[in-house]
């Protein structure tokens, strides 16, 4: 079957599983409190458990195609979060036009500020939902890690825990800004594991750390539409989940001082051991040049595997 531009709208945005979702405790999957507490301790457990028992292996062990196909995998699925939120959202704005025009709202406001009373439910939150799903797929990349003898930092698992209760937050208590949130996070995210997919392979992979800065400014745009929600609330009266957004705000500030962090251990460590561009050596009584990879074209400077 041919996927025209009408049936993926169809599919992505006007089916009536999309439309006529609610977040509910009793219908919904991973929608309690105990299921959200007990799946990060089982992470984070799972993780420690399996870092011990290979802590003494000095081998990584192979994982051949997994990673790359996880990369793949995830590479696509946010691409159609994207995808699916943006023309749901569209579409929101269509049938609810009328009642902007009414309270004076405009797209963006209503972007970063649910009006008060808004409830999970709809295309939207459908998508929001799916994107919550998609944050337990996130956590293998730690197993990964582990598998492959790399160190396991307390940044990365706080990362993912904080991810996952901060999905469940936008949805238990419909908090304002998911919708920016998904958006960046998602295109960030297919950018992101693309890139991993097509090094994964073993393709050329960029002249500086890209996914780092990815992060980067995943988290800038992040601080930015976190001031613009505060400064709605203050303005229009009110936005819907705020009190989740208070606990928001403070979960991604922890993880921005944190990234922080990292990122300049790692510049200032990476500069200590760069080494120089260019050195003359003596072969057969001959003087030859030698050049680092610097000097060819691109200096291997490796993304952490955050």
């Amino acid at each position: 079957m041919t996927m025209t531009p009408t049936t993926l709208i169809y599919y992505l945005s006007e089916h009536p599983e999309i439309i006529n979702f609610r977040w509910s405790h009793t219908q919904s999957w991973g929608s309690t409190w105990s299921f959200l507490f007990t799946s990060i301790l089982s992470y984070i457990l799972l993780s420690l458990l399996l870092h011990l028992l290979l802590y003494h292996r000095r081998r990584p062990v192979p994982l051949g195609p997994i990673p790359a196909l996880h990369s793949l995998s995830m590479a696509l699925i946010s691409l159609t979060i994207f995808t699916g939120i943006l023309l749901s959202a569209a579409a929101e704005i269509r049938d609810t036009r009328w009642f902007w025009r009414r309270t004076k709202t405009t797209p963006f406001q209503w972007f970063l500020c649910f009006p008060l009373g808004t409830r999970p439910s709809g295309r939207v939150f459908f998508w929001s939902y799916i994107f919550y799903l998609t944050r337990f797929l996130h956590t293998l990349r730690t197993f990964f890690a582990v598998l492959r003898r790399r160190k396991l930092s307390f940044f990365r698992l706080f990362n993912h825990s904080i991810l996952i209760l901060m999905s469940f937050l936008w949805l238990e208590f419909s908090q304002s800004f998911q919708i920016l949130g998904i958006l960046l996070t998602t295109a960030i995210y297919s950018v992101v594991y693309g890139y991993r997919f097509w090094t994964a392979i073993g393709l050329r992979s960029a002249c500086f750390p890209f996914v780092i800065n990815c992060q980067m400014v995943l988290l800038g745009c992040n601080v930015i539409c976190h001031v613009g929600v505060l400064l709605l609330h203050l303005k229009k009266g009110g936005c819907n989940g705020i009190g989740a957004w208070g606990i928001n705000s403070v979960l991604n500030a922890a993880i921005l001082l944190l990234f922080l962090n990292f990122y300049v251990n790692s510049h200032l460590r990476g500069r200590r051991k760069k080494a120089p561009d260019h050195r003359d050596h003596i072969v057969d009584g001959k003087k030859a040049d030698v050049e680092t990879t610097g000097r060819i074209g691109c200096s291997r400077a490796k993304d952490k595997d955050i």
